[in-house]
């Protein structure tokens, strides 16, 4: 009975020392992945994730904070709130590299120059960080997405040890020219950016700031230092490049069918409805209904984004001022053949914002997307008109 009870207690204090004991060796390195832009305008800015490798083992793992659960409840909806949450997931570096390789985008790798005790705590906080009621956290495409993470999971596991140095950052950008930088090819995802995102991403983005683009955070790790008992190492051990994009030998289709050319064509309609009216002495009343309508349906939604969600880029965007929200409720007024006194007076105060937009524009509150000049212009001359025919109209 002793004997049986001495080889349960030796097992289990050898089942203990094996569970507890790490499964890396002296060999084990971490590496931060950085990920090349795709096609598609979710994959315009790149994308960044550790390794953990350990070749005396075969241990091979991605720690991606880049995921989330298209199952999860009431997904779209948070979306649309703004309270969609991300995660932190885990795959072997082989399937990790399998969508790269087939997505045609290049992987760079930066080996981190840690010790065995300090590439330990890195991966026990990825570990423990990965376990179901931790791998959550609240997405914020600008402040917290899986490039600020990069950074912000080496200053919580090892505090005090590692300097960001940020002066190879000499430009002086605003988070909208950063986008702007990457979404050269995506125009009517830039144009979408650019109406659905507020003027406060019109400010000079601190240094930091440039971080939530994985380019940056790149960059940033070339020019970090480790602090030793006795000096300061660079954080970087070795720089190498894992996937290199091919040649693309056929050009992508690109539509010509850009924001600009659409709502240039617009413009074009309505300046031409406007001289035929002006010419005849009469007014298209479906043509002033739909102009309404349409701003005010967008400017509802711009105020929506701004107000009813949690996103933080949608704050006080002055795109309401050439989408005035109260124009979908006067659209049906203004379909009618007598136009009011008051419609007179409406008519000048929304002439007199899109006088504001372009004043705005000028002076960078904020700045909107090249494809609405045309429209505000057109929009201009046509609110004139019906403020002259309007008048006309009273005093016959």
């Amino acid at each position: 009975m002793f004997q049986k009870k001495l080889v349960t207690l030796l097992f289990s204090i050898s089942f203990f020392i094996g569970f507890t004991q790490s499964v890396l060796t002296d060999k084990a390195t971490i590496s931060v992945l950085t990920c090349g832009p795709g096609s598609e305008l979710y994959t315009t800015f790149g994308h960044s994730a550790f390794r953990i490798h350990d070749p005396k083992t075969g241990f091979d793992k991605v720690y991606n904070y880049g995921t989330f659960d298209f199952n999860a409840p009431n997904f779209y909806l948070n979306f649309a709130k703004g309270k969609l949450t991300y995660q932190l997931s885990t795959t072997r570096f082989q399937y990790f590299l399998a969508e790269y390789r087939y997505e045609n985008r290049w992987v760079k790798e930066q080996v981190l120059n840690l010790n065995e005790n300090e590439v330990e705590q890195v991966f026990n906080f990825l570990e423990n960080n990965a376990k179901p009621e931790n791998k959550n956290y609240q997405y914020d495409f600008f402040f917290d997405n899986c490039s600020t993470k990069i950074e912000e999971v080496l200053k919580k596991a090892l505090p005090n040890t590692i300097t960001f140095n940020n002066n190879h950052i000499t430009s002086h950008k605003t988070h909208r020219d950063l986008i702007a930088d990457y979404t050269k090819n995506q125009k009517w995802g830039k144009f979408g950016i650019d109406l659905a995102l507020g003027s406060v991403i019109d400010k000079e983005a601190t240094k930091d700031e440039y971080k939530f683009l994985p380019d940056y955070i790149f960059k940033a790790f070339e020019n970090a230092t480790i602090n030793t008992d006795t000096t300061k190492l660079p954080l970087i051990k070795n720089e190498l490049t894992i996937i290199d994009k091919k040649p693309i030998t056929k050009a992508p289709f690109s539509p010509s069918f850009t924001p600009l050319f659409i709502f240039s064509i617009i413009s074009f309609i309505i300046l031409f409805i406007t001289y035929k009216n002006y010419k005849l002495k009469r007014r298209t009343k479906i043509l002033d209904f739909l102009i309404l309508f349409i701003t005010g349906i967008v400017g509802v939604v711009v105020l929506l984004l701004w107000f009813a969600t949690s996103h933080t880029a949608t704050y006080k965007n002055l795109n309401f001022l050439w989408a005035f929200a109260p124009n979908l409720i006067v659209a049906f007024y203004i379909a009618k053949n007598k136009l009011k006194n008051w419609l007179t007076i409406y008519y000048k105060v929304i002439t007199i914002l899109l006088v504001i937009t372009i004043i705005v524009w000028i002076f960078k509150i904020q700045v909107f997307n090249i494809a609405i000049l045309p429209l505000i212009i057109s929009l201009i001359i046509r609110y004139l008109y019906v403020i002259f025919i309007g008048k006309k109209m009273q005093n016959s």
